[in-house]
């Protein structure tokens, strides 16, 4: 296990190759990135047999398929500045029987990610539980990193977010509050200064803001409509441009106002028509340009030619 937790530890530390913080804050020409979501090892065959409330005992599928999106990231010319996988890491919930394992096994299958591409981790239900605690929160963060956190990378400006706080934070308000402080300190800098202004400012979270439209009804997979509102509202005022989730385990979103809601299917079980996947992200000067890749076409072909293209420029 000790490479196994050497790249982990490196993830956690979330370090960009060769450059400091500051001048991460500096625009040095388009990049890409990978957008991944819900490996959730353990829900396959739960879903197959009907029984989602368990914490399944069977993930070899999961492994193999997380296993095949790392090699595929491995071979992409020019390399992604970073990896982010926006929650459901694992589906047995926290303290269930097959937690442990199924982390465990999620951390092996991500040791072969090339040492120049650090992972991002986010929090998503069955990693913290629907209604989290003070516990489970403590556990994630002792397991994958901070649940919520920034960085810069090439001038841009990105926020990890903990969507469960917002979803159900009965249990533990005080984290909620912590999290919400924090979040106002960020987009007010991001907008306001002092210091340097972000060429953009993505966001990712596991939750999703909305599946199709802001006014749609409140649902399983999105975020109430009064705090899907509130966020809105100050997205759009920090100039944030995108939001990354997961959580559906299908393709969806839109661009609304200018703020594009970016939700991706699975790197493990599907619940619609997509296939097994990935999302490649460039960024340019002026736009954020994503595409979902099935891991067959990442695996064969690489990235579509004109996103690479972009990337030359």
């Amino acid at each position: 296990m000790a490479e196994a937790e050497d790249i982990f530890l490196r993830a956690k530390q979330r370090t960009f190759t060769g450059l400091t913080e500051d001048e991460q804050k500096e625009w040095r020409g388009p990049f890409c990135f990978i957008q991944a979501a819900d490996p959730q090892l353990g829900l396959m065959k739960t879903w197959r047999e009907g029984d989602c409330d368990g914490g399944g005992d069977e993930w070899t599928d999961e492994v193999q398929l997380t296993q095949q999106a790392v090699e595929a990231v491995n071979k992409l010319s020019p390399r992604p500045k970073f990896m982010v996988l926006c929650g459901d890491l694992v589906h047995a919930m926290p303290s269930t029987q097959y937690r442990e394992g199924q982390e465990r096994d999620l951390k092996v299958a991500l040791r072969g990610t090339d040492p120049s591409i650090p992972l991002v981790f986010v929090s998503g239900n069955h990693d913290l539980g629907n209604t989290p605690t003070p516990e489970t929160v403590a556990q994630f963060c002792n397991a994958w990193g901070d649940d919520y956190f920034s960085f810069w990378v090439g001038g841009v400006l990105c926020l990890v977010l903990n969507s469960q706080l917002f979803f159900d934070a009965s249990a533990c308000p005080d984290l909620r509050d912590a999290q919400e402080a924090w979040l106002e300190g960020q987009l007010q800098r991001a907008s306001q200064g002092p210091g340097v202004t972000p060429k953009h400012v993505l966001v990712f979270q596991h939750i999703p803001l909305y599946l199709k439209t802001p006014d749609e009804e409140d649902d399983y997979f999105n975020l109430q409509t009064a705090t899907r509102q509130s966020l809105l509202g100050r997205f759009k005022r920090a100039g944030v441009k995108a939001v990354f989730s997961g959580h559906y385990h299908r393709n969806a979103g839109g661009l609304h106002n200018g703020l594009d809601m970016v939700v991706s299917s699975a790197i493990g079980c599907q619940l619609g028509e997509d296939t097994h996947g990935v999302r490649v992200v460039v960024v340019t000067a002026d736009q954020v340009i994503h595409r979902y890749h099935s891991l067959e076409q990442l695996s064969g072909r690489g990235m579509d030619e004109d996103l690479r293209k972009l990337l030359q420029a």
